[in-house]
C-alpha cells in the first residue's frame, strides 16, 4: 500500500512540472509576439511624427517677426570711469587776513550769548546779560561817592529791570537758577538801601543819632553802601561766569 502512494505522489510532481512548463512556454510566444509588433509599429510612429512636424513647418512659413534682432550689447549701460574730485574754488591767499575781517557787534547781547557763549542760548541769559551794565553803573557810582540823587536814580533803574526780570521768570524753571536767585537778592537790597538814602536827606536834620534815628547817620549808611557794593560785585561775577 504505501509502495502505491509513493508513485501517485511522484506522479502528480511530474505532472505539475508538465504543466509549469507549458505556462512559461505560453508567455515567452506571448512577449516574442510583441516584440515583433513593435519593431513594426515604431517605425511608422516616426514616420507620422516626421510629417507632422514637416506640415507644421510649412504652416508657420511667412508667421511672425520677420525682422532683424537689437543689439543688446551695444546699447547695455557702461561702465563710469571714477575720476578724482578737484575743489570748484581755488585757495585765495590772506583769506583770513585779520585787516579784511569785520568788527564783531560785541555790544550786542545776542550776539555775546549765541557767538561768544553758544551754549548759553536761551532768553534768560540774554536778559540776564542785559543787568550787568545796570549793576556796573550802580558799583560806579558807590566807588567814586556820588551824591543821593544819582545814586537814587540808578538804583531805581536797576530796580525795575530786575522786576520785570522776576515777573517774566516767577515759577519757570529759570528761578531755580543760582544767579536768578542772587539778582533777586541784590534787588531787595537795592530797594531797601535807596529808601534809606531817601529818608536819610529827609529827616536826619531832625532827628538825633541815637536811638531810632541812628540808622540816617553817614557811618551806618556807608557801610551799608560798602555791604551793597560787595553784593553787586559778587553778582556781577556770578552772572558773567553762569553767561
Amino acid at each position: 500500500m504505501m509502495y502505491f502512494t509513493k508513485i501517485y505522489i511522484l506522479a502528480q510532481k511530474v505532472k505539475l512540472c508538465f504543466l509549469i512548463k507549458n505556462h512559461y512556454n505560453k508567455i515567452m510566444k506571448r512577449i516574442f509576439v510583441l516584440l515583433i509588433i513593435l519593431c513594426f509599429a515604431l517605425p511608422s510612429n516616426a514616420a507620422f511624427w516626421h510629417r507632422k512636424n514637416k506640415a507644421l513647418e510649412a504652416e508657420m512659413q511667412g508667421k511672425g517677426y520677420a525682422g532683424t534682432l537689437p543689439d543688446l550689447e551695444s546699447k547695455a549701460p557702461q561702465k563710469k570711469e571714477h575720476r578724482a574730485a578737484t575743489p570748484i574754488f581755488e585757495s585765495q591767499k590772506g583769506f583770513d587776513n585779520p585787516a579784511d575781517l569785520k568788527p564783531v557787534p560785541k555790544d550786542n547781547p545776542a550776539f555775546i550769548d549765541i557767538i561768544t557763549k553758544k551754549d548759553r542760548t536761551s532768553e534768560y541769559y540774554i536778559d540776564a546779560n542785559e543787568i550787568i551794565p545796570y549793576m556796573e553803573k550802580l558799583v560806579d557810582c558807590i566807588e567814586e561817592d556820588g551824591n543821593v540823587q544819582l545814586f537814587v536814580t540808578r538804583a531805581n533803574v536797576l530796580s525795575m529791570n530786575l522786576d520785570h526780570l522776576s515777573q517774566k521768570y516767577d515759577g519757570k524753571p529759570e528761578s531755580y537758577y543760582e544767579s536768578f536767585k542772587k539778582m533777586m537778592e541784590v534787588n531787595r537790597y537795592v530797594k531797601t538801601i535807596a529808601q534809606l538814602r531817601r529818608e536819610a536827606v529827609i529827616y536826619q536834620r531832625y532827628l538825633a543819632y541815637q536811638s531810632s534815628g541812628s540808622i540816617y547817620n553817614p557811618q551806618t549808611i556807608n557801610d551799608q553802601l560798602q555791604y551793597l557794593l560787595e553784593e553787586l560785585n559778587s553778582a556781577i561775577i556770578l552772572l558773567k561766569k553762569d553767561i
